[in-house]
């Protein structure tokens, strides 16, 4: 979780997203510093516009996920959103866009840490008939010398100088209590405001929504948080040889995308709003993305030069910029980021399986973190256990497992499989050339394997 500074600290209101997503933007790493802004709204050079037929060098892989992130930055300063107030039970994954101050004291009364009972004064003690349950109204004070049983969580009657544990206790022939362990003052008693008083603040804008920070919200007395919207996305799944069902036959083959795409974007913090099937249709492909009001359009296949390679063609057609045309990167290379609008983009995925997982990765996942204003990851590096082969000139994306001994590549990590990718921790970033077997390589956690927040899969 990224800590905003100290601007966070010491504002109360609301943040409207750009702002918020510069909060969580302090520690750019090494690969996105001094890069230009690409394209309108940017403050460098704009990103050349490449038709899909001319010759041009695609864009280095670090390149590729900088320029996603600063589209999104660009896009959030054109779109001008506003937080909007999330009921708790749908909050978790969203960045908070204003700071969770406290609403009342924590506790907000004395109560009972333990069960056993309630002392005042030193002992033996008589006890009450009655006992102090969790809930209920406020009880009777007591004098020196009375006790009454208690329960955890349970309001303390006033006067009471400790809570004396069930198992430190006994109770006489008369029924009177006597301690079997020295009773402290103040023992198992959590006194109003000790975790917190109204007011404070709690956490600052820029958390991320855990589910402990839910519990926490609830709490302090919240009902709904004030967060960054999710990001919304459509989805087009091209190509005519698709089943959606059964088993493959006579050419066609199974969709392997659009089951798994749209809880990959929803474990990424997206809205997933439509999954449509277009085929191979190029004025169905034009219909739907002059359509779509989306911030993130999503496309499947379709990014090559083809005879039904539709989705270049109708980019030029609607004007759009391109701002990767191909990335040095495999499996994968011919993935591409379009800016449609200022605040609209498309991310065209390749058709092959684990090439549209590499894609994802690579301009949807920087995409969107930065429109919901999610801290990004901290790099982090292992030991590849086997040596790896690499492209002789593009990184390549090797889907590993995590193990004491570091990463281990895992086979059937070819573009059209995904068997290796469904069994992996993370994707290792190999250089041009490949690594040999105990050279650190950068990783890149699945969203589910990492344990992250994201995996939002309703």
């Amino acid at each position: 979780m990224t800590s905003p500074g100290t601007r966070a600290d010491a504002e109360a209101e609301d943040l409207d997203v750009e702002e918020a997503l510069a909060l969580v933007k302090e520690n750019p790493s090494p690969a996105h510093r001094g890069l230009a802004h690409p394209g309108r709204g940017g403050h460098g050079a704009p990103a050349p516009h490449h038709p899909a037929d001319s010759h041009h060098r695609a864009t280095p892989w670090p390149e590729a996920r900088a320029t996603a992130e600063r589209a999104a930055r660009a896009a959030a300063r054109a779109a001008r959103r506003t937080p909007v107030a999330v009921p708790l039970d749908a909050a978790l994954g969203l960045t908070l866009a204003a700071p969770l101050a406290a609403l009342t004291d924590l506790p907000s009364f004395d109560t009972s840490a333990m069960d056993g009972w309630a002392l005042a004064g030193p002992g033996p003690w008589e006890v009450r008939d009655e006992g102090v349950l969790a809930g209920h109204a406020e009880p009777a004070p007591l004098t020196d010398g009375e006790a009454v049983r208690i329960a955890t969580g349970a309001r303390i009657p006033a006067d009471t100088t400790a809570v004396l544990r069930t198992e430190h206790g006994r109770t006489d022939e008369r029924g009177r209590l006597h301690p079997i362990r020295e009773v402290g003052h103040g023992q198992d008693i959590r006194p109003r405001g000790q975790e917190c008083r109204s007011g404070d603040q709690l956490l600052p804008v820029g958390t991320l929504a855990t589910p402990a920070v839910l519990g926490l919200a609830a709490a302090a007395g919240y009902d709904t948080l004030t967060a960054v919207p999710r990001p919304r996305v459509d989805v087009l799944v091209l190509g005519d040889e698709l089943l959606t069902e059964g088993l493959p036959h006579d050419g066609l083959i199974r969709d392997a995308l659009g089951p798994m795409l749209p809880p990959w974007l929803r474990a990424l913090g997206a809205e997933v709003r439509a999954v449509r099937r277009i085929g191979d249709d190029a004025k169905a492909l034009h219909r739907a993305v002059t359509a779509s009001d989306a911030d993130l359009i999503v496309t499947t296949g379709g990014t090559a030069a083809g005879p039904v390679d539709h989705v270049h063609p109708t980019l030029r057609r609607i004007g759009a910029e391109l701002l990767v045309d191909g990335v040095e990167v495999r499996p994968g290379h011919p993935m591409l980021l379009a800016r449609l609008k200022d605040d609209q983009h498309l991310v065209g995925l390749p058709g092959n399986p684990l090439a549209a997982v590499s894609g994802l990765l690579t301009l949807a996942e920087p995409l969107l973190r930065t429109l919901a204003a999610r801290p990004a990851p901290e790099p982090y590096t292992l030991p590849l256990r086997d040596a790896v082969h690499g492209h002789p000139y593009d990184t390549r994306l090797v889907p590993v497992v995590l193990r004491d001994e570091g990463a281990v590549p895992l086979h059937y990590n070819g573009p059209a499989m995904l068997r290796g990718v469904a069994a992996a921790d993370a994707l290792a970033v190999v250089p041009p050339g490949g690594a040999r077997s105990g050279q650190e390589a950068e990783l890149l956690d699945l969203p589910w394997a990492a344990g992250g927040i994201g995996v939002c899969f309703t």
